[in-house]
């Protein structure tokens, strides 16, 4: 379906074709090559025929208003990939159970914040023994096996998360700024087996990516008079992008991602609909054997700033890091200083985000 965007949005409304080319820039063309009689067995057993080789299609997709971009080629997701060969990766989760796990019993092997621990239902947190920030802290959770979740599990990391940012902007007033990361497995970049996700909160600016998206939005805002966010949710549904996995939260299987499968939730409150969502889109990605992934929470500060941060909604961003068996990195040069790389078609990845809600309401 990616390959046929342009002929999608040229079928649209006319209002919101429109919209959809005034957010969003596509260029398509037709890679070739000839792949020689001594690589064809390879080919066809590779990628499944020559033909596909020979002529590729590539889509890019620019956001006019954030520049973000992203390079689509599903012929890509076939490539070799290095796995290791040694154990699975249930044999090597169980072997990290009998190591050295810090977080095993944090109450006696983690340290406190000078404020103390915010203990929920299931996790409790400490301070971040490395610092990325003046705040930043851990949601420890009780759970060892980090793709062992349910939905009232999910709902108490965030919302454990979240108290601890207030605990820490009491302690702290000038601290405002509230970044969730949750990071699971070593492709994702975490460094401890136990499931545990991290908390910043920052002074003076919030997060350069979350402070240029204010802008831009803002930008938008003056230029268009309509909210920027609302027309990147519009032009998602128009194009059948979205889905509604909670009460007051918006999904979209996001047109420029920033890795594979980028799923952003979008709300008006940082809530427990907000966990159920999450919930349910990492449930999602399991059923497709997702077991690596990364999940970042995008907000306004919170308490009173010098930004205009008004219509700025919450933004829940997920996305696949692909099989933590493989032991290659999935970021070269061009994710790092060019133009995101994705082998997922959104389309799908919305279709099926979907009839799995359907089936798991």
């Amino acid at each position: 379906m990616i390959t046929k965007l342009p002929e999608i949005i040229a079928k649209l409304p006319a209002a919101e074709r429109s919209l959809c080319e005034r957010l969003f820039k596509v260029i398509t063309g037709t890679g070739h090559l000839i792949v020689p009689p001594t690589m064809r067995a390879s080919v066809e057993q590779g990628f499944g025929s020559v033909g596909a080789v020979e002529h590729q299609q590539i889509v890019r997709v620019t956001n006019r208003v954030t520049l973000d971009t992203t390079i689509f080629n599903p012929l890509r997701g076939k490539r070799p990939q290095p796995v290791n060969q040694n154990q699975n990766l249930e044999q090597m989760i169980e072997a990290g159970r009998a190591t050295d796990n810090p977080f095993a019993k944090p109450l006696e092997t983690t340290a406190p914040d000078v404020f103390g621990r915010i203990e929920g239902a299931y996790s409790v947190t400490s301070a971040n023994i490395a610092k990325l920030e003046v705040w930043h802290g851990l949601t420890i959770f009780n759970e060892y096996h980090p793709l062992e979740f349910s939905q009232p599990q999910v709902i108490d990391y965030l919302l454990t998360a979240r108290e601890w940012a207030e605990a820490a902007h009491q302690e702290d007033p000038k601290a405002i700024y509230f970044l969730f990361l949750w990071n699971c497995l070593w492709r994702a970049g975490s460094s401890i087996l136990h499931g545990h996700a991290q908390m910043c909160l920052g002074h003076e600016m919030h997060y350069g990516q979350i402070e240029r998206l204010r802008r831009d939005a803002a930008i938008y805002s003056d230029r268009h008079k309509r909210s920027y966010f609302n027309d990147l949710v519009q032009v998602h549904r128009a194009l059948g992008l979205t889905a509604d996995p909670a009460d007051r939260v918006k999904a979209m299987a996001h047109l420029t991602p920033t890795c594979d499968r980028e799923i952003i939730l979008l709300t008006d409150l940082y809530s427990p609909e907000l966990g159920e969502a999450l919930y349910k889109v990492l449930a999602y990605y399991k059923s497709l054997g997702v077991n690596s992934f990364n999940v970042v929470i995008q907000m306004s500060p919170i308490s009173n700033s010098s930004e205009d941060w008004s219509g700025f909604p919450v933004l829940a961003r997920i996305v696949d890091r692909g099989d933590a068996s493989i032991r290659n990195n999935d970021w070269g040069s061009i994710n790092l200083f060019a133009s995101s790389v994705a082998t997922t078609d959104p389309f799908s990845l919305a279709q099926g985000f979907r009839d799995w809600l359907r089936k798991n309401p």
